[in-house]
């Protein structure tokens, strides 16, 4: 079983109205099993419902890996259930931060009064907290290979291509791409993958506007994965302006440009086998 659950696919910051509830208005968090193994891809507000599996089939590990640190990819984790089971072991995992003192330090302050009342002692799940280099390859529990790249984002962000089971699905959130200059980094990760979750905040026409911002637009999800001979294009990290009228309208531009293309939705789960 490789299965993909998108928990949060808003970006910035959560929205809550009647014009959200078709997509969803949680932020990044996308819940991943490799057999009985989850993998959890940021920690936006919606982990919160992340962890209702392991509860269900009584798994006791689980691996976080972070994109970044900007507020909506770790404004969640202090509300992630599994991390208050003190029989449950986190394994924490994050590129770039070393030079900010790494991950743990980051959750740490991000926990700490007077921006948090509860301090990341008080999560009692055991945890263990890894920093590598974006460009870095791991393993995880020695059958799930994990590939990672940098993105052009302040700050600093990471992509990951898990690969799994003959199978791989690539995270590829907070990216900005320059026009008519595909980013190699990002078509090396993505190449033949069966999934790219892509950060498609905004139309082309959109991004003139936000040049400097961060983000990228579903046409160039699409161009980059017909070009890496990728599979299934998700478009992640929706715009808080867009709201469900609007993400139908995207979605179908989409569909039109490539038929494989589809508008990630909050609960909506994603089988790679």
């Amino acid at each position: 079983m490789f299965e993909v659950i998108f928990r949060g696919v808003r970006g910035s910051i959560p929205v809550c109205s009647p014009n959200f509830m078709k997509f969803g208005g949680n932020t990044s968090c996308v819940e991943v099993w490799c057999g009985d193994h989850l993998i959890v891809l940021d920690a936006g507000t919606g982990i919160r419902r992340a962890s209702e599996r392991m509860t269900t089939r009584e798994i006791k590990n689980a691996y976080i890996l972070f994109s970044h640190v900007h507020w909506d990819h770790v404004q969640g984790f202090p509300f992630f259930p599994a991390a208050f089971d003190k029989t449950v072991t986190l394994h924490i995992k994050a590129g770039g931060l070393k030079q900010y003192g790494g991950i743990e330090k980051v959750l740490a302050e991000e926990m700490k009064a007077p921006y948090f009342p509860i301090p990341i002692s008080a999560l009692v799940s055991k945890k263990t907290f890894t920093d590598f280099n974006p460009g870095d390859s791991f393993t995880l529990n020695s059958d799930i290979g994990v590939q990672t790249t940098a993105l052009n984002h302040p700050n600093g962000a990471t992509a990951y291509r898990i690969n799994y089971a003959d199978r791989s699905l690539c995270y590829v959130t907070d990216t900005e791409h320059k026009p008519q200059q595909p980013d190699e980094n990002i078509l090396a990760l993505i190449e033949n993958s069966d999934l790219v979750i892509y950060d498609a905040t905004y139309t082309d026409e959109e991004y003139k506007a936000h040049v400097g911002w961060g983000h990228s637009s579903w046409q160039e999800g699409v161009r980059l994965c017909k070009q890496a001979g990728a599979k299934k294009l998700a478009l992640f990290h929706h715009d808080v302006a867009h709201g469900d009228e609007t993400m139908v309208k995207i979605e179908t531009a989409a569909q039109k440009e490539w038929t494989e293309a589809f508008a990630a939705r909050e609960g909506n789960t994603v089988k790679l086998d």
